[in-house]
């Protein structure tokens, strides 16, 4: 949860990016605190992913500015990210299947010995210690990840992203496709990072996903802004009517609440 009166982990201050004559995101301020979950929703076409690849340097954006730590920062490319403390954990996980947990941590960025060649007791070591902090429950280090359950692939993702000093994470629909107790298992993933003060951009579809997760919600429709309510201050209602609609809950009618209900 955010420190009022504290600096913003992440702010991106009127952001625009548009694909020949369509404003894809219009004009779009959201912020993330330490240690807090921000959860960015909307229809298909909102402009949400947008949004949240100009952060990961996946995509620029046309006009806008990024602030890490109240400092604007310029972020053209994933590397700009990464460097700034930014990773994304897409639905795919992009994990190398045949490979195990240690080896897909260190993927690209292998530990080596003194003699150039691969360091695995080093590195299993380092992930050990890693998801005793994140998930103590993991104990298949040397099983290639093919074989691992969604919540436990998804384990091995997010610990390959901290190891290397990630501060705000890019979740993308981090629980899609997972049974309840995979799903726990995630959502415990994510309290864990909360606590280091990690703040997590978490994309989703899925409102009890949203509800069940974030601090805050961020609701985009046709490129623009809604708005972004405290989750305990709102109902899924209220919520989907941001989604549908696109009204706050303050000027949402309960006629227009009943219709959405029917």
């Amino acid at each position: 949860m955010q420190a009022t009166g504290s600096v913003p982990l992440v702010e991106m201050r009127n952001m625009n990016v548009a694909f020949g004559g369509v404003h894809a995101v219009a004009d779009v301020t959201v912020d993330l605190y330490p240690g807090e979950v921000v959860a960015l929703v909307g229809g298909n076409g909102a402009g949400k992913s947008t949004l949240i690849r100009t952060l990961s340097g996946a995509h620029p954006a046309d006009s806008g500015e990024i602030y890490i730590d109240g400092e604007r920062v310029t972020i053209t490319s994933p590397r700009d990210a990464k460097a700034l403390g930014v990773e994304t954990i897409y639905q795919t996980l992009a994990l190398a299947d045949n490979i195990d947990a240690p080896s897909n941590v260190y993927l690209g960025r292998e530990l080596r010995t003194r003699w150039g060649t691969l360091d695995d007791s080093a590195m299993e070591d380092a992930t050990r210690k890693l998801m005793k902090r994140l998930n103590p429950g993991f104990t298949r280090f040397l099983t290639p990840v093919a074989f691992l359950s969604g919540g436990q692939r998804q384990s091995v993702a997010i610990a390959r992203a901290v190891e290397f000093n990630a501060r705000i994470l890019i979740m993308d629909e981090p629980m899609a496709a997972l049974g309840m107790a995979e799903k726990a298992q995630v959502r415990e993933l994510i309290r864990s990072l909360q606590k280091e003060g990690i703040g997590i951009f978490l994309i989703s579809h899925d409102i009890h996903d949203v509800f069940d997760l974030a601090d805050r919600i961020s609701v985009m429709l046709q490129g623009r802004l809604v708005g972004t309510v405290n989750k305990d201050d709102v109902t899924m209602d209220e919520v989907l009517a941001m989604i549908i609609i696109g009204k706050l809950p303050e000027e949402v009618t309960e006629k227009e609440l009943e219709e959405l209900r029917g």
